[in-house]
Order: structure tokens, then C-alpha cells, then sequence
């Protein structure tokens, strides 16, 4: 039922009012159709003031329209104006219906979570700008640490960046390309996880408002670029080259270099000991510089200066049998046998079934059993080897044979301190004793049994073809011991780095700081967008220092004025004195680091930039009915449901 009372009443309205304002007419027509609608109970007269009245809404455009109306529906009578109404009516129903009965298309799943456009750029970056405010503070060597309790209750203490971001359990996809990038640094260059997650945050933070003005992020993501090329090529140009004739010299540089990793680290105090002992460490590796040669054990108790390095191998003493008491615990060029042979009895039920009618058979199977045992252990004794090492366990009867005959022996070595014992003394890993010939079998100057702390190592000393070496670390809390051996990874890769590349520049913000002079120098000589988003990049590469200073309680912005004036006037090596709170030529103050590692950072932080701002809709799929959910339960006992 159309209500044909209500345009009555409208009508009315319109003749009584029609010299009146138009606007307010509007307004009183609206209360008058509202209580009309009222009175009648028609749930309809809404969809009529509104096709009547929506060109109201819009006093500056439509004036001229508002005239010619109210002339109109003053000159209509009441039927025809009724009339007029209802068939505008039809012709809107007519329309809603033919809308609905077009079919629906469906994309995606049902609960799929999809948003997109700018607000979906500016969510991204605030969640990267999360990412690196939770690792600001570790940046330096006033950084703090980080304590951080993982699922299982494991407590890590770290002001690594990669360690943190790993540790963390990130669910944002866009924040997890931060944490991609911090792996990729500390697989690449060990080094610089914290700066690189940084200047990314710092990139995106800076591009946010061009965002919200509207700018399209293609345009950022091309100065981004553009700028970044320009920095490393300044790099590459100004780095100083270390000339690799002089050994001692290169050892210095080495030192230099390490130093500088490990003096934001735990071990900053002595971090001249460590820098010390881990390029003596990489020197003895052969020219591909293999990670893995390098092993690393911890020991707890003792002081941090208690840490030795072995040229060789050591290894935990492992679990012995009755009889090892009299082995002896010292040779003097042993030879070595290194098996993967399990030397001990195995009682039969482990294996086979035997079956034996006579007592007499059942001795013949046990002394068969015995006699291969005794033919192993006959041939390994024959070899002449001293010190027999195996990946699988050496039992009781073949610890006592040994002992007989003043031969070492250890079972159940891991496979990895296995491996680097054979790349020190030579010979290889044999999974027979039919062919232990001299080939095989490896050497060494002197392989003895000592006691470190509370623990005994294995040490092969005077290795003919060490490629490889054992730190042995000291120190108290277990926490304490696993960050020291996070900070000598990041060392020995800055040395190793520093080996291969031996291009560097100066460290404490005053790379940054000239890399900022210069492109903010090129951005007046360009126009248009380019010139402030390129300013924008220059600006971003002082949060370096200025993070430096924050950490160290200094006044950032008295620092930073400094700095660009002496980098405008031609220092291009100053950098924040973390010692003097001041500023400093590093270069002088041998604050180095390879030129490989600020080149790294900043390509892989200005690549995570250009990813989150191209990234304009996130559709995120619904998760499985089954997810999280676990097994079924069933009744207990086997019983199904």
C-alpha cells in the first residue's frame, strides 16, 4: 500500500510554505512526512523523502534546480503531485529489484580478510616502525640488551639483532620482511643486523607522509632506488684500500676491524683479547675461509680471559666404559684411526632370533660373536694406530683391549668434531678395518686428555694440515657464555669479510653522515618530487648517529649540527666519540668496518623499503577448521567416539 496519505500531506505543506525559504520548507516537509509515517504505520515514507527531498543537500550546485522545483510542485495539484510521486516510486522499485537479482560474484573463500589502498601502505609501515623501535635501543656500544622468554621458557639475553628478531614471534606479514633482512645480514656479513632494520624503519618513516598526501608510491620506491645507487657508488669511492704485502699490517687492519664489531657487544671490555684470538682463529683456516671449521665449545665457570684457542681440535671427553682409567692421557705423535664402526656386543635379542637345540650350539654362536669382535679390534691394533675415535659407541671388552695394549679410544665423538679432527690430522673416516692403511690414518704432534673447568677435552695439537681450530670459551652464567659466542660469530665473519674485501671506512655514524651530505648536496641540483624524497633518504641516514647518541644518554641534536658542519667543511671521517661525548675523526681512532658491510645494509633496507611501500592490498586466507585444534578426543582406552 503506497501511502497516498502522506504525499497528501506534503502537498499541503508545499502550498501553505511556498513563499517561504526553501531549505527550511525542505526541513519541515521531512518532519511532516516522519510523523505521517508514524501515524500511518507505513514503513515506506522514508524511501519516499528521500527520492523527493536528495537534491537538497547540495545548496551551492543545485540553486537554480531548488527554484524550478518548488515552482513546479506548487503549480501540481494534489493528484497529480500523489500521482507523480507513486510512479517514482515504482520506477526506484523496478530498479532495487533489478539489482538484486543480479548474481553475486565470489572471488574468495568465505572469511577471507582483504583491505587494501593507502590505509592497507600506512598499516604496513607503522608495523615495520614497531619492528624497529623494539631494536633501536640496542644499537652501539651503550646499546642495551634484550631479555627475551621464548615459548618453552628459555630465557635469551642478546643485543643482537638478528638473535632478537629471530627470538620474537612476528605475525604481521609485512613486518616479517624486517626479520628477512636481519637474517640475510647476519648470513651475509655477520654484522650491522640492528643498523640495517634501522635504516629501513627510518626509510619508511620518512616516506609515510608523502603517502598520506597522496603521492604514488612508485614514485618514493624510484628516488629510493635511485638514492641508493648513489650511496654505494660513494662508498665504493671513498673507501680506503688496505694493501695486503705487509702481513702485519693486514693483521692490524684485521684487529682493527674486530674490534669495532665487538665493542657493542657484552665482551666490549675485552674485546682487544677476542679480537686477538679470532683472527687468529680465521688465519688458520685454508683461502675459502669455511665457517664451519671453526668450532666453538662452552664451558662454564672461570673468567672470560680463561678462553683459549686451539690450533687443532678439542672435543668433550665422551662417555667411557670400565678400563679407560688405564688408557693413558698424553701421546706424543700418535697415529690416529677416525672409524664409524660400532665396536661392542650386541645381545642377540637386538637382532635375530636364534634358535639352538644343544648347549654346543649356542657356545659356537657366542664365540663366532666374539671372534669377529677380537678380529676388528686384532686389526686395528696392527695399524699401529694410538688414538682410535668412533662415531658409534666403543664398549666395555673393547675399551679394556685397548687399555691392554696402551692404545686411546673414544666412542659416540659427534660427527662435525669428527669431520674437523680429519681435516687437521689428515687420513679419513673408514666404515671397515680391512684396508686401515697409512693413507688413512691421520697424525699429529700431540694428542692429550686435560681438564678445563669441570669438564675434560680431547686436544690434538700440531696438526700437519690444521684448517682448522677449537675456541674454547669461559665464563659463568650459561646466558652469558652463549652471547659471547653470538658476539665472536659476528666477529669472525666481519674478519673474514675484511679477508676477501679489503676496502674499508670508518664506523660510529660518520659513513652515514657523509652519505647524508651528499645526496642531500645532489637533491638541490635536481627539481620536482625527486628532490624532496631524495632529501627525505639523506635525512633517514642520520638516524645512525643519532640513535648512537640517544643510547649513550648524549644530546643528539648538539652532536648532529656538529657533525654536519664538519662534514660540510671537508671532514668526511667524523663520526659520534662515544668515549668523549663528542664527535671524532673514527679513521684516525681505528673505529673501521668493511666497506661491504654499510654496503650491504643499505641495499638490503632501502630493497625492504621498495617491497613494503609497493605492497597496496593484503588478503589474508582463512585458516582450517583443523588448525590449532589438534586431534580429535576420543573416549580414553582406544575406544572411538
Amino acid at each position: 500500500m503506497y501511502p497516498r496519505e502522506c504525499m497528501s500531506k506534503l502537498w499541503y505543506l508545499i502550498k501553505i510554505y511556498h513563499s517561504a525559504d526553501f531549505p527550511n520548507l525542505l526541513k519541515l516537509a521531512r518532519l511532516a512526512l516522519t510523523s505521517a509515517v508514524h501515524t500511518a504505520g507505513c514503513e515506506r515514507g522514508f524511501s519516499v523523502q528521500n527520492q523527493l527531498l536528495t537534491k537538497s543537500r547540495n545548496r551551492l550546485t543545485v540553486q537554480k534546480q531548488d527554484k524550478l522545483m518548488r515552482a513546479r510542485l506548487c503549480s501540481l495539484s494534489r493528484d497529480e503531485f500523489v500521482e507523480t510521486a507513486l510512479v517514482q516510486l515504482k520506477q526506484k522499485d523496478r530498479r532495487l529489484y533489478s539489482v538484486k537479482m543480479q548474481p553475486q560474484i565470489i572471488l574468495l573463500k568465505d572469511g577471507t580478510d582483504s583491505s587494501q589502498g593507502t590505509p592497507q601502505i600506512i598499516s604496513n609501515v607503522a608495523a615495520c616502525q614497531a619492528i624497529a623501535d623494539a631494536v633501536r635501543t640496542t644499537l652501539g656500544p651503550r646499546g642495551m640488551d634484550k631479555l627475551i622468554i621464548d615459548d618453552k621458557g628459555k630465557a635469551t639475553i642478546s643485543n643482537d639483532g638478528a638473535t632478537i628478531l629471530k627470538t620474537l614471534d612476528i605475525v604481521h606479514p609485512a613486518a616479517r620482511a624486517l626479520v628477512d633482512i636481519a637474517k640475510s645480514q647476519d648470513a651475509e656479513v655477520g654484522d650491522g643486523t640492528t643498523s640495517v632494520v634501522l635504516l629501513a624503519g627510518e626509510f619508511l618513516r620518512k616516506a609515510k607522509p608523502y603517502i598520506e598526501e597522496g603521492m604514488h608510491p612508485q614514485i618514493m620506491i624510484r628516488a629510493i632506488r635511485k638514492a641508493l645507487t648513489m650511496a654505494v657508488n660513494k662508498i665504493k669511492e671513498i673507501s680506503v684500500k688496505i694493501e695486503k704485502k705487509d702481513p702485519n699490517e693486514r693483521r692490524e687492519l684485521l684487529k682493527k676491524c674486530a674490534s669495532t664489531s665487538l665493542s657493542s657487544k657484552l665482551v666490549a671490555q675485552q674485546k682487544d683479547f677476542f679480537a686477538e684470538m679470532v683472527v687468529e682463529a680465521v688465519s688458520l683456516l685454508d683461502d675459502l675461509l669455511p665457517l664451519n671449521m671453526i668450532g666453538v665449545k662452552k664451558v662454564q665457570g672461570g673468567a672470560l680471559e680463561e678462553s683459549v684457542l686451539v690450533s687443532g681440535v678439542a672435543f668433550k671427553k665422551t662417555f667411557s666404559y670400565a678400563g679407560f682409567e688405564m688408557q693413558r692421557k698424553k701421546y706424543e705423535k700418535p697415529k690416529i684411526a677416525m672409524l664409524n664402526i660400532e665396536l661392542e656386543l650386541k645381545a642377540e635379542k637386538d637382532n635375530a632370533e636364534v634358535r639352538a637345540d644343544t648347549v654346543e650350539e649356542y657356545q659356537s654362536i657366542v664365540d663366532a660373536e666374539w671372534k669377529i669382535l677380537y678380529d676388528k679390534l686384532e686389526k686395528i691394533h696392527l695399524s699401529g694406530a694410538k688414538v682410535v675415535l668412533s662415531k658409534l659407541p666403543i664398549g666395555d671388552v673393547a675399551t679394556q683391549y685397548f687399555a691392554d695394549r696402551d692404545m686411546f679410544c673414544a666412542g659416540r665423538v659427534p660427527e662435525e668434531d669428527l669431520r674437523r679432527t680429519m681435516k687437521a690430522c689428515g687420513g679419513s673416516i673408514q666404515t671397515t678395518v680391512q684396508s686401515l692403511t697409512e693413507d688413512v690414518i691421520g697424525s699429529c704432534e700431540i694428542f692429550e686428555e686435560m681438564q678445563i673447568g669441570g669438564e675434560r677435552y680431547n686436544l690434538f695439537t700440531g696438526c700437519p694440515q690444521a684448517k682448522t681450530c677449537t675456541m674454547i670459551l669461559r665464563g659463568g652464567a650459561e646466558q652469558f657464555i652463549e652471547e659471547t659466542e653470538r658476539s665472536l660469530h659476528d666477529a669472525i665473519m666481519i674478519v673474514r669479510r675484511a679477508m676477501k674485501n679489503d676496502s674499508v671506512v670508518a664506523g660510529g655514524g660518520a659513513i652515514e653522515m657523509e652519505l647524508s651530505k651528499f645526496l642531500r648536496d645532489y637533491s638541490r641540483t635536481v627539481a620536482g618530487k625527486e628532490q624532496m624524497l631524495i632529501e627525505s633518504v639523506a635525512k633517514a641516514l642520520e638516524i645512525i648517529p643519532q640513535q648512537l647518541c640517544d643510547n649513550a644518554g648524549f644530546d643528539s641534536t648538539n652532536i648532529l649540527n656538529k657533525l654536519r658542519q664538519t662534514h660540510a667543511q671537508g671532514g668526511k671521517w667524523f663520526g659520534v666519540d662515544i668515549l668523549n661525548e663528542t664527535i671524532a675523526d673514527n679513521f684516525e681512532a681505528f673505529v673501521w668496518e668493511p666497506a661491504v658491510v654499510k654496503i650491504n645494509a643499505l641495499t638490503a633496507a632501502c630493497e625492504a623499503a621498495c617491497l613494503i611501500l609497493s605492497v597496496d592490498e593484503t588478503i589474508r586466507n582463512p585458516k582450517s577448521q583443523g588448525e590449532g585444534g589438534g586431534a580429535p578426543r576420543g573416549r580414553g582406552r582406544g575406544r572411538p567416539m
